[in-house]
């Protein structure tokens, strides 16, 4: 599982391989991190103006809305590379050949592509994190900093895993990683007009953002971070929901590639 795990990481991130293959990932984390870095820069460069330049600098859950199209580039076009060219090349016999089982090889995957989600997800909030502390715009206190360090960490697992079971499951359902990507970028804007026209139109509740795949774990993420004021469509739907909301799709797109693996047909 850990040669699966290290392998795959790997693969994702373009890595012993030729150049073509880094570009998408290294520009989705350059990306992810820039507006970080540009804030922590404006508090740093301003300090005569030290209150206007903490009122542009946003809040750990308003940071997710500068780098979502990063992190779903990052997961539209990258995490595909983690099961896609294993069945196109036929080495999966090989793989169950060795002491892994079906269900070992997708946690092993599964971990993989989490892992490299998280230097997206997690890693942005964490430099913000040392850059407000530094500059005097971070909590109070060794607990505040702890707090916040662990709302960021929850956070940024919740999205990492709601991409991780959401790549995974567009790629079990094909050998080819452009169909993989088409399929992705289909779902995801299906589902944000699906939810935008059903809460915002139709005006049938603001839970049904929560069916949209661009809003619901940024969503999740947003309470966790500044619970209760971390909404961001969905105003005025309780946390609990919210939260269910988010956990029925990765669960959702978990059983589905488990379901896609335990009857895939293998020649050994």
């Amino acid at each position: 599982m850990r040669s699966v795990w290290k392998h795959t990481m790997q693969r994702v991130l373009g890595l012993r391989r030729s150049a073509r293959h880094k570009v998408l990932p290294f520009l989705a984390i350059l990306f992810a991190y820039l507006p970080a870095i540009a804030f922590i820069g404006i508090l740093a460069l301003i300090p005569a103006d030290a209150e206007r330049a903490r009122d542009l600098a946003p809040t750990y859950s308003q940071y997710y809305g500068f780098v979502t199209a990063a992190i779903a580039l990052f997961i539209v076009f990258s995490a595909p590379e983690a099961l896609c060219p294993d069945r196109r090349n036929r080495s999966m016999s090989l793989y169950l050949a060795s002491p892994l089982t079906r269900v070992t090889y997708l946690v092993a995957k599964a971990l993989a592509v989490f892992s490299v989600l998280c230097l997206v997800t997690v890693g942005p909030l964490l430099l913000l994190l040392v850059g407000y502390v530094l500059q005097s715009n971070g909590p109070d206190g060794p607990l505040g900093v702890l707090a916040q360090l662990a709302r960021i960490l929850g956070a940024g697992a919740a999205v990492a895993g709601f991409g991780t079971a959401f790549a995974l499951a567009l790629a079990s359902l094909t050998d080819r990683k452009g169909l993989a990507t088409g399929g992705a970028l289909i779902v995801l804007f299906g589902t944000h007009i699906v939810g935008g026209v059903m809460a915002f139109v139709l005006n049938l509740s603001n839970a049904a953002i929560m069916l949209s795949l661009f809003v619901a774990p940024f969503e999740v993420a947003g309470r966790i971070l500044d619970a209760p004021n971390g909404a961001t469509a969905a105003t005025s739907t309780p946390n609990a929901v919210v939260f269910l909301a988010g956990l029925a799709w990765t669960a959702l797109f978990s059983v589905l590639v488990y379901a896609r693996y335990a009857s895939l047909q293998v020649t050994r």
